[in-house]
C-alpha cells in the first residue's frame, strides 16, 4: 500500500470534511504513521472510518474522531494533556507534537506496553503511559490543561473534571444510546464548569465507567 497517499486521502476525504480544519492538527495526522499504531493483523484497516476493535474489548477511535477531539480541546504548546484510555498510543502521538507533555492512562496492561513501545518507536519523547483506572483516582501529574476521554460516559464524574486547571478543557462523549454527544467542559473557576454539546456521536462505554443511578419511587 502507498501509505503516504492513503494518509493524504484520509485527511482530505474523511477528516477535513468532518470540519477538522486546524492545520496544525492536520499536519500531525500527516506526520504520524497511524499504520504503525494498529495491530499487525489490522494494518490494512489503519485508515478505515471505523472504531477499530483491539484486544480485551478495547477499541481504537476512528481517525476522524481522534482528529476532531484533538482539535476541539484547542491544544496549546504549553499544555499538559491527559488521555483517558490511551489504547495503542496513537492519539497521544498526535497530541504530543502540539503540547508540552501528554499523559495517558490505560486500564489494560498489555495495551500499556503496546502504547509505550509504539510511542518509543515513533520517537515521541514527551508522552508518558501509565496503567490504571483514570476514573477511580486522580493522576499525580495534574492539574491538566486538557483531558480527552476515548470512551463514552453516562456522565463525567466530578473527580475527573476536578483534575482540570482553571481554563482547562475536557472533552468526552456523554449520554445514553441512541443519542450521545461529544461534550466540551471548560473549568471557569475551581469547581465551576461550562458545558457545551458539540456534536452527536456514539461510542462504546469506557471500561469501568459508572452508569447513571436511577431511583424508583
Amino acid at each position: 500500500m502507498d501509505w503516504e497517499n492513503a494518509r493524504y486521502l484520509l485527511v482530505e476525504q474523511q477528516i477535513r470534511p468532518w470540519d477538522v480544519l486546524d492545520q496544525k492538527v492536520l499536519n500531525r495526522v500527516l506526520a504520524v504513521k497511524r499504520e504503525d499504531f494498529v495491530p499487525l493483523d489490522k494494518k490494512e484497516l489503519a485508515f478505515v472510518d471505523i472504531e477499530l476493535p483491539l484486544a480485551n474489548g478495547a477499541q481504537m477511535l476512528a481517525p476522524k474522531m481522534e482528529a476532531k477531539l484533538l482539535q476541539d480541546i484547542d491544544p496549546q504548546v504549553s499544555d499538559k494533556v491527559l488521555v483517558v484510555g490511551a489504547g495503542t498510543g496513537y492519539l497521544m502521538a498526535l497530541a504530543a507534537g502540539l503540547v508540552a507533555h501528554v499523559y495517558g492512562v490505560e486500564i489494560d496492561a498489555a495495551l500499556v506496553e503496546t502504547a509505550r513501545a509504539n510511542l518509543a518507536a515513533a520517537g515521541i519523547k514527551n508522552a508518558t503511559v501509565s496503567q490504571g483506572d483514570a476514573l477511580a483516582a486522580a493522576q499525580k501529574q495534574g492539574p491538566f490543561n486538557a483531558i480527552i476521554v476515548t470512551g463514552s460516559l453516562a456522565e463525567v464524574p466530578a473527580s475527573l473534571k476536578d483534575q482540570l486547571a482553571v481554563g482547562g478543557r475536557l472533552i468526552a462523549v456523554v449520554g445514553e444510546l441512541p443519542i450521545m454527544s461529544a461534550t466540551l467542559f471548560t473549568c471557569v473557576d475551581q469547581g465551576s464548569f461550562a458545558e457545551n454539546k458539540l456534536f452527536e456521536y456514539n461510542l462504546p462505554r469506557l471500561k469501568n465507567a459508572v452508569e447513571k443511578t436511577t431511583f424508583a419511587f
